[in-house]
């Protein structure tokens, strides 16, 4: 457990367990925007003098932060299965066996948050003794976790975070849902006033990720593209090279913030071609820190995070024409103002008054169901 109070916040001191995704560990970028909004809520807790013990599959690693190492078959990504998808726990499953450690635990702390797009975590909160938050990564994609879901957030009123109003609407419980948005630590992205002659595309290699859009798109424009992430689907990347041989495009691996806001900020701009609704787009926020313009199909969280014509352009869903009209609209972009629109609306401090603001309302309602409990009795 780790405390720093430099920076007090509007809540007392807790002591908080953040239980993160059980699809890869922490820091192998397996996780998606999951692993960089984990970090720097649990950054931004420790700066406002809370207790925190962060709780990830074995292998984990995040920078300046400890993690309680979890052995266990990792578990499959909910954005391959189809909506009639049945629960799936492979043999010895982390998640089973994370959430088996914060049972056992659970005393020890005031709150429980769950990073986990998965089933269990929500059948299990009735159970526990702490009352649990859960940060929900992704919009509705299987019957099954819409249904989880929605209990827990009708027997546990305001304990269902969300990251964005478009990912919310893919609820049909959204309106019972908490908008967090998200936030950087801007002190990590330089802002550079001068871009290099390329396009940029980050993010998980993945079929719902639409990368071959923006392959296209470049290629149209004449510049070359880009991309860095995590190699989620091998297979996927090497249909798209096959079928693209002459395009001219490049893959750069997973790298660290440091290398990647390093690289992304020389960028003349970045493209953002999601064939699903993004629950929220951390990408597209750090390329707005470094001064990037965004352009994105208007389809969730980064169409609410890009202002058209302002810091970025957004185009209408999967039309690759409009990416490349965008593209050729790059120049009129202030790369000032897209640096500002980070620092207004996506700084750690107003993620870390939002979230307090949130788990605060949480304990207030748990502590008066358990006193109306009480009282009953």
């Amino acid at each position: 457990m780790v405390m720093d109070r430099s920076h007090p916040g509007v809540l007392p001191p807790l002591t908080l367990l953040l239980l993160s995704t059980p699809v890869g560990a922490l820091g192998s970028g397996l996780g998606g925007g999951v692993e960089l909004t984990l970090r720097n809520i649990a950054q931004e807790l420790l700066q406002r003098g809370h207790s925190i013990r962060i709780v990830g599959p074995l292998g984990s690693k995040l920078p300046g932060l400890e993690v309680q190492p979890i052995a266990g078959e990792l578990q499959p990504t909910a954005q391959t299965q189809d909506r009639n998808a049945a629960i799936v726990l492979p043999q010895n499953a982390v998640i089973a066996n994370m959430w088996t450690y914060a049972h056992q635990v659970q005393r020890e702390f005031d709150l429980l948050i769950n990073f986990a797009y998965d089933w269990l975590p929500f059948y299990l909160t009735p159970f526990l003794q702490r009352p649990v938050a859960h940060l929900v990564s992704m919009g509705s994609l299987t019957n099954a976790m819409d249904q989880i879901i929605e209990q827990t957030i009708t027997r546990f009123p305001g304990t269902i975070g969300v990251h964005s109003q478009a990912q919310a609407a893919t609820f049909a419980f959204g309106d019972q849902c908490r908008c967090l948005g998200n936030g950087l630590d801007l002190s990590l992205y330089d802002f550079r006033p001068e871009p290099q002659r390329f396009l940029a595309w980050v993010g998980r290699i993945a079929p719902e990720k639409g990368i071959e859009d923006a392959i296209v798109a470049a290629a149209t424009a004449g510049l070359p593209l880009k991309i860095w992430g995590a190699m989620s689907d091998p297979g996927y990347w090497q249909r798209v090279c096959q079928e693209y041989p002459q395009a001219d495009f490049t893959y750069g691996g997973f790298l660290s913030t440091e290398d990647l806001q390093r690289e992304l900020g020389q960028s003349r701009g970045l493209l953002m071609t999601p064939k699903w609704v993004e629950a929220f787009g951390n990408v597209a926020i750090e390329a707005l820190a470094c001064g990037v313009p965004v352009i994105a199909y208007r389809r969730g969280g980064p169409a609410e995070i890009v202002e058209h014509g302002k810091s970025g352009w957004l185009v209408e869903p999967d039309q690759v024409a409009g990416l490349v009209a965008a593209i050729q609209q790059l120049d009129a972009i202030d790369r000032r103002a897209c640096r500002q629109r980070a620092e207004t609306h996506y700084s750690m401090t107003a993620m870390g008054d939002r979230v307090e603001a949130w788990l605060a309302d949480i304990l207030a309602s748990s502590r008066s169901s358990v006193h109306s409990e009480n009282a009953t009795v």
